[in-house]
């Protein structure tokens, strides 16, 4: 094959193959890019451009005996199952918490019930979070309670090693427990199994993973039925659920 033959042939060959490596090369860059960035979507949760309403799914649960914040006579009631660990928790607490509190809790229109759900994975100090913040309730109710809760997803970096037993003392401390009686509590075997419960009561109720709520009309007998919502949804996506049901 004389040399103007081969460059006629091994020319293409080539623009090909820079062609194909270019293209890896500017997939690779933008894989590394989203990882850097944490902009890579759980499938559980939502887009921000374009957050979709969550597929109609009934749910049922009880508010049981645990911290109500809010109207107790409010007249839509939101059942959340959460752990103190989980980064999609903290996802809601900091980005549609907030929301959620200045639109329909402080307007007497919604009151939610917080109910843990600790996954195993974020275990112990997820059980242990939340065995914290309910002796802060034994102290000081519900009021205290979410103030605990309010720190906890303050400080955590979430992922199961968020906060240590150290920093648990010190968010009492700050909040003004009595530190002695909470360290007792916090080894109350009846905590842990308060907790405990609200695990059965969650996966009774179709939560299996966190969040997970259960959104509707409040009741006399504290049983909520209503939509099934899971994941770090936006503030939109609760709208859409509860604006209906104050109709």
């Amino acid at each position: 094959m004389n040399s103007d033959k081969f460059k006629n042939y091994i020319i293409p060959i080539l623009t090909v193959i820079i062609i194909i490596g270019s293209f890896f090369i500017g997939s690779l860059y933008t894989k590394i890019n989203m990882l850097q960035n944490g902009s890579q979507v759980d499938p559980t949760t939502e887009t921000k451009t374009a957050p979709q309403p969550p597929q109609a799914v009934d749910g049922e649960t009880s508010v049981d005996d645990d911290p109500v914040i809010g109207d107790k006579n409010a007249p839509v009631t939101i059942v959340e199952f959460s752990d103190y660990e989980c980064p999609f928790c903290k996802r809601h607490f900091d980005e549609t918490y907030p929301k959620l509190l200045e639109e329909y809790v402080k307007t007497g229109k919604v009151k939610i019930v917080f109910r843990d759900l600790p996954l195993s994975f974020h275990d112990p100090m997820a059980t242990k979070e939340a065995v914290a913040a309910n002796c802060a309730r034994q102290q000081g109710g519900d009021e205290k309670y979410f103030e605990f809760h309010d720190e906890i997803f303050k400080r955590t970096i979430s992922n199961g090693n968020g906060l240590n037993d150290d920093k648990i003392q010190t968010i009492a401390k700050d909040l003004n427990l009595d530190t002695s009686k909470f360290t007792l509590c916090l080894l109350d075997k009846a905590m842990e199994d308060e907790v405990k419960k609200d695990i059965t009561d969650a996966a009774s109720a179709g939560a299996t993973g966190t969040p997970t709520f259960v959104i509707g009309k409040s009741t006399d007998s504290g049983q909520i039925s209503g939509d099934l919502v899971v994941g770090a949804q936006p503030f939109e996506v609760f709208q859409a659920i509860i604006e209906p049901l104050l109709q």
